[in-house]
Formats: structure tokens, C-alpha cells, sequence
């Protein structure tokens, strides 16, 4: 499992990927708030209570966090391989 982590090329190559779902939960994540939002204006239940809403755009929010360090591990190594030529 560790030796991926030792191969650059598969680093690299994974960056995109990454940075495609850390956007796809920050998305998430905001339309999970505006949703909160939107019910506690309405004092209306949306499924789910105004908090449930905001809890789920925090774990969103936060998950979004470790995708984007993995791009940036990504970028970073990038960066480290050119600088070495």
C-alpha cells in the first residue's frame, strides 16, 4: 500500500482527481448550508432539521479539506520533480 505513496508519477497523475472531488464537496457542502438556511428562514423541516443541514455541511466542508491536501501533495511534488532538473 505505502509504495504508491513512494511513486511521484502515480502522485502526480492522482492530482486532478483529487482536486475534482475536493470541488465536489465544497459544492456540497454550501448547498448543504443554503439549504440549513433556507429551512431555519422558513421554519420549515426540509427533509431534514435546519441543524442536520449544517452538520452535514461541516463533514462536507471538512472532507473537502483532505482531498485539497492531496492536490496539494500533488502539486508540491510536481513542483519539487521540475525544480530538480
Amino acid at each position: 500500500m505505502w509504495e504508491r505513496w513512494n511513486n511521484h508519477e502515480w502522485i502526480v497523475s492522482m492530482g486532478s482527481k483529487w482536486s475534482m472531488w475536493g470541488g465536489l464537496c465544497w459544492t456540497l457542502g454550501i448547498i448543504f448550508a443554503l439549504l440549513g438556511i433556507i429551512a431555519d428562514a422558513a421554519n420549515a423541516d426540509l427533509v431534514l432539521l435546519p441543524t442536520s443541514w449544517f452538520l452535514l455541511a461541516v463533514v462536507s466542508l471538512v472532507a473537502s479539506t483532505a482531498w485539497y491536501i492531496g492536490w496539494a501533495v500533488a502539486v508540491y511534488v510536481d513542483a519539487a520533480k521540475k525544480q530538480k532538473k
